[in-house]
């Protein structure tokens, strides 16, 4: 995941017609890993543009002679070996040996610059998907009203959706861009957010995890602001500097810890450091932490876990280790956070009294096993889980529900006796209490307990979701909900692009089901005669959807050769017609000038009875200094 930026921009810079193909080999630790359809979800998740291969059996990793994941090896055009480079950091080494192996070889006329069919794997997204994109983690908050208000972090729209239980949408922060931006909330941008908690009604904080960086919205004053973190991956594995003066790595899950004492108590953002495998702080005040040491507001710092990628427990903080900490539950009562130990597979529990690390289930006595994963349930190291993403406290903080995601399973820990158990839940149906059929959790990855203690919340990963599990007073589940989100009114359309003075160039209407459905647009942008595109300046389109129960993938970019838009259609059962528009921002030349060309294409979207719930267009434009001319 981490060398994913850094192939993208190698990909960038040198193309298939160049001569560079890029071709990932995914050898799987697990076994949820070595089936293809979870791998093309994982694809999918990370706009991975290049082709996977499933090396299954790990036949090509031994004939290659691997032995850690990332390697990567450069291949010449008769397949003949040049260099192999194991870990993180080289990308300016790749860039320089491609740059210099692509002209040598040009030079022997060995490079070819025909294209290959090679299609983004958002068309095998399902038709009729819903509005989210990968979900990854959910949180909840209880206003002043007694009212209960979600919060979804919408991975793969790399936007934060606030709901209410029963689906309807109250508010959507980002997702109009993915990128790394602040502002008011229509304005700001992330990049797969993940791990959210609010510090009270009017302020969330977000792990903008492929940003490093966390971000804290602010409801009251609309604006979200980073607080930690550069937008670069950082190597520290100390920390200690203020606010978005340190760098941070892959953050995946926060939780707010209020220290105890008279008041005034003070608010800690504990962060689960999945990049470089440790527990962090960002202190919000003034603290006096463990030792009686002073921690200065804004200071962002290690407070567990050596960096070493193990499941090594350890009465003292930094001796211990964890194997890429990606899940966090807050027991207020007992002054300790529990962890979802993801590549050990086990969860993990942290004292907020002393730091001392301590086992709960699953994973192995031998801190160097990464492999001790399966499905069993029973106590502490017997019992088995599978890379294990989420976990949530019930009310009485003595049984903790786990999101064992390579098991497709939510479980219950109880935490005072150290034991874990499998849920059988009935088949889920949706918010209408129309059957869905026995839908099977797919890679859930988050989830959060109702503040009635009646109910889970699940982010059902791959299947695009959000799930509501009824409990017993057993904390059994006596019924799975699929939550149908739905917008509360015209004033909650969501954030749309300014288009001002854009020329509008409409289309026909594509017409849809009423269900709703999928539609493929590619896009073909031709340039007049004696035109160009400026070399050196910003070309850049996205995609305006009608509301924010729409959702488009890619949403935006800056390269106009290839342009291949996945929208996801919400149902409408009063049919009518909606608006997708496709906004350029363009600087062209001609034989002495240059010159912006500002201009969208308009797609009405039609509701039919007869309409299909796939459809595929390619709509396009010709561009010159003169006149834009839809083709």
């Amino acid at each position: 995941m981490h060398i994913i930026p850094d192939l993208r921009e190698i990909e960038n810079t040198y193309s298939i017609e160049d001569g560079l193909a890029v071709v990932g080999v995914h050898s799987a630790k697990f076994e949820n890993e070595k089936n293809s359809s979870n791998i093309l979800a994982a694809v999918q998740r990370y706009n991975i543009g290049h082709p996977v291969v499933n090396d299954h059996n790990s036949t090509m990793w031994r004939n290659c002679d691997v032995q850690c994941w990332p390697t990567m090896v450069l291949l010449g055009p008769n397949a003949n070996p040049i260099l192999m480079l194991t870990g993180e950091g080289h990308k300016e080494d790749l860039l320089l040996i491609v740059k210099n192996a692509l002209e040598f070889y040009k030079q022997q006329g060995m490079i070819s610059n025909h294209k290959l069919p090679v299609q983004t794997a958002y068309h095998l997204l399902p038709d009729l998907k819903g509005p989210l994109l990968f979900p990854g983690k959910i949180t909840n908050v209880v206003d002043e009203n007694n009212h209960e208000i979600l919060a979804v972090s919408d991975t793969g729209n790399s936007r934060i959706l606030i709901m209410k239980p029963d689906g309807t949408i109250l508010k959507q922060i980002g997702g109009n861009r993915l990128g790394f931006k602040d502002g008011t909330c229509e304005e700001a941008e992330f990049n797969n957010p993940q791990g959210l908690a609010f510090q009270n009604k009017d302020v969330l904080f977000v792990a903008d995890t492929e940003n490093h960086a966390i971000r804290r919205i602010n409801f009251k004053k609309n604006i979200v602001e980073t607080v930690a973190g550069t937008g670069e991956q950082g190597h520290d594995y100390e920390g200690g500097k203020l606010w978005t003066k340190q760098e941070i790595s892959s953050p995946w899950d926060v939780c707010i810890y209020r220290t105890p004492g008279n008041p005034p108590l003070k608010d800690v953002l504990i962060i689960a450091m999945a990049g470089i495998h440790q527990i962090w702080a960002l202190f919000l005040e003034d603290t006096v932490w463990w030792k009686c040491k002073l921690q200065p507001a804004g200071t962002c710092v290690r407070i567990a876990g050596s960096g070493r990628e193990e499941n090594r427990n350890n009465n003292y903080p930094h001796a211990a280790a964890f194997a890429q900490p990606s899940g966090l539950a807050l027991s207020l009562k007992n002054r300790e956070v529990y962890i979802a130990d993801s590549e050990s597979s086990s969860i993990r529990r942290l004292s907020l009294v002393d730091g001392k690390v301590t086992p709960v289930v699953g994973g192995d006595k031998n801190p160097n096993n990464l492999f001790a994963f399966g499905d069993k349930d029973g106590a502490i190291y017997e019992a088995k889980l599978q890379h294990v993403l989420g976990v949530a406290l019930s009310r009485d903080e003595q049984h903790l529900f786990v999101a064992d995601t390579y098991n497709h399973k939510v479980k219950r820990v109880d935490v005072t006796k150290n034991t874990v158990t499998s849920l059988p839940t009935p088949p889920t149906t949706r918010s209408n209490d129309t059957t869905d059929g026995a839908i099977a959790f797919k890679e859930p990855a988050g989830l959060c307990v109702s503040a009635d203690n009646k109910r889970v919340y699940v982010a059902d990963t791959n299947n695009h979701v959000i799930k509501t599990l009824y409990l017993d007073s057993k904390l059994n589940v006596n019924k799975v909900e699929k939550m149908h989100l739905k917008k509360q009114g015209q004033e909650t359309d969501g954030p749309h692009l300014k288009k001002i003075g854009y020329e509008v160039l409409t289309r026909k209407p594509i017409k849809i089901s009423k269900d709703g459905g999928k539609i493929i647009i590619s896009v073909k942008i031709n340039l007049g005669r004696n035109v160009k595109l400026t070399d050196d300046t910003p070309q850049s389109w996205a995609v305006d959807l009608p509301d924010f129960t729409w959702s488009a993938v890619p949403k935006s970019g800056s390269e106009l050769d290839d342009i291949d838009v996945v929208i996801s259609v919400p149902p409408h059962t009063n049919g009518g017609t909606n608006d997708v528009d496709f906004v350029f921002d363009l600087v062209i030349c001609g034989a002495d000038t240059c010159i912006p060309r500002k201009f969208l294409m308009r797609v009405p979207v039609e509701y039919s009875e007869k309409g299909s719930i796939h459809v595929s267009e390619t709509i396009g434009a010709e561009v010159g200094q003169g006149r834009i001319k839809m083709l």
